[in-house]
């Protein structure tokens, strides 16, 4: 039993008092919700296109995940997809991490939420969105060019070696060959019949609608994919956390480590000169990936 102070105050009532004058990020009475921020196209990173893969976000969501006093995740999605296969390594971790740490994870679709972008968002146990949000796009794309005729006009004779029937399918410089089409559109299928499994998994019986439509890879501005069962609700992080947490909860954006000291260490041993020369080398490559992820990001009209 607490002895009341001279003062008539108990010690338990001076602690929560000198409580009161510790900094937010240090209190354990104030409920945290950290923000992982997934933004851009999903697959290969370079130096011009920054985008989303596992190795990229793996620390970042272990320490989302990990956060002292955390009452959930948030998830700030802004992407129109990319590589299904990183797609879904990010949608296994959030899983594996939520259920792991035992954390609600809430999705808030920025832009876009489509393709990969709305697989990842699948892994939250909720999904909002803006009215104006693009959500869906549950389908799978390629494509590629044909320049047959051009390199005939400019007198280029096109030299192809290769061991392996196929190795060379859908080669642009070499006439389309119905054989290849038929096999990268069973390719495609196979990929399609995951991302619906996926979808299905995570939504439930809150997806509403002919899945002829659903999943044919259109996708709907917020509130119509909200009737689809697509989203759950229209809502933004601040609000929706605010709401469910009180007005005291904190948010913190967890981010990659930046300023001199992790420069310094990216560059120790001399990697620093190495990489950059490798970065001059690779800037056309660079530069027509930029070009491919802005042509991903302008199909949803951004």
């Amino acid at each position: 039993m607490n002895e009341p102070a001279a003062d008539g105050r108990s010690p338990s009532g001076l602690l929560g008092m000198l409580g009161n004058l510790l900094p937010a990020r240090f209190r354990s009475d104030i409920p945290v919700v950290p923000v992982v921020r997934l933004s851009g196209t999903i697959g290969a990173v370079t130096p011009l296109r920054p985008g989303l893969s596992l190795a990229g976000v793996a620390k970042l969501l272990d320490r989302a995940f990990s956060t002292r006093n955390a009452k959930a995740v948030a998830l700030a999605i802004n992407s129109p997809g990319g590589s299904p296969v990183q797609s879904r390594l990010i949608y296994l971790r959030i899983r594996a991490l939520a259920a792991e740490k035992k954390l609600p994870v809430y999705a808030f679709v920025e832009d876009v939420a489509a393709s990969g972008g709305y697989m990842i968002a699948c892994a939250a146990d909720e999904i909002y969105c803006d009215p104006s949000s693009i959500v869906g796009s549950i389908g799978v794309v390629g494509g590629t060019f044909g320049f047959t005729e051009l390199i005939k006009k400019i007198g280029v004779e096109r030299r192809l070696y290769t061991a392996g029937e196929h190795k060379a399918q859908l080669d642009p410089f070499l006439p389309e060959d119905p054989d290849d089409v038929a096999r990268i559109k069973a390719l495609q299928r196979e990929i399609h019949a995951l991302f619906i499994s996926l979808v299905k998994d995570s939504r439930g019986a809150r997806l509403k609608g002919e899945e002829s439509k659903l999943f044919s890879g259109e996708y709907w501005a917020g509130a119509t994919s909200v009737a689809l069962g697509l989203s759950d609700a229209i809502g933004d992080l601040r609000s929706v956390v605010r709401a469910r947490y009180g007005d005291k909860v904190r948010t913190p954006v967890i981010a990659p480590p930046t300023g001199l000291l992790s420069n310094l260490m990216r560059k120790s041993s001399g990697a620093g000169t190495e990489v950059a020369l490798d970065g001059v080398a690779a800037l056309p490559e660079q530069l027509i990936s930029a070009l491919e992820a802005r042509a991903v990001w302008a199909k949803y009209g951004f």
